[in-house]
């Protein structure tokens, strides 16, 4: 199929795997690392607003110079606003997103991808073997198979704005898939 109208990769250091792989495929090929950063961002998260929070109040008291008044108001502002469980939440979003833009540079190229070089020849080598299509079957139509991919192809490098994920099969990946056949 043509990749006309589509985004144009910029080229990385290491070979292309897949311009725009589906969100399970880079879950299946997280690294332990990528699960490690996704654990401590995960961990400090909370951590972080605690110090933010002990900062803030510790400010407030020193403000008023240390007499009970400022004590006692400190002491009873020590309630965050942004508790243990939303900052938990927000670190464990935060984690995965990191995890998982990782794990998406590899596919592209922009980090070290032996591993899954490896690993993608192995696996789409034998659903080729097997009769199956390399990417999988899709209930949309080519027209709109193209316009999701135009979506969720460069979306990586725009989490920190809106995170997008591509959960639609389709056969606008960027590599020739030839070499499955062989």
């Amino acid at each position: 199929m043509s990749e006309e109208g589509l985004p144009v990769i910029p080229k990385g250091d290491y070979p292309l795997i897949d311009a725009d792989p589906h969100f399970s495929r880079v879950i299946r090929y997280f690294r332990f690392s990528d699960i490690g950063i996704w654990a401590a961002v995960t961990a400090s998260a909370p951590l972080l607003v605690g110090l933010m929070d002990y900062n803030k109040y510790n400010q407030i008291s020193r403000g008023v110079q240390g007499t009970i008044k400022g004590f006692l108001f400190a002491a009873r502002q020590r309630q965050s606003m942004f508790g243990p469980a939303p900052s938990l939440f927000l670190g464990v979003v935060g984690g995965f997103l990191i995890a998982y833009q990782r794990s998406s540079y590899r596919f592209l190229g922009y980090s070290e991808n032996a591993r899954e070089q490896a690993k993608d020849l192995e696996e789409l080598s034998s659903r080729a073997k097997a009769g199956l299509p390399i990417y999988g079957t899709s209930a949309l139509n080519p027209e709109l198979q193209k316009v999701a991919a135009s979506y969720s192809r460069l979306a990586v490098f725009k989490f920190s704005v809106f995170p997008l994920f591509n959960f639609v099969n389709h056969p606008y990946h960027g590599v020739d898939t030839s070499k499955y056949y062989k």
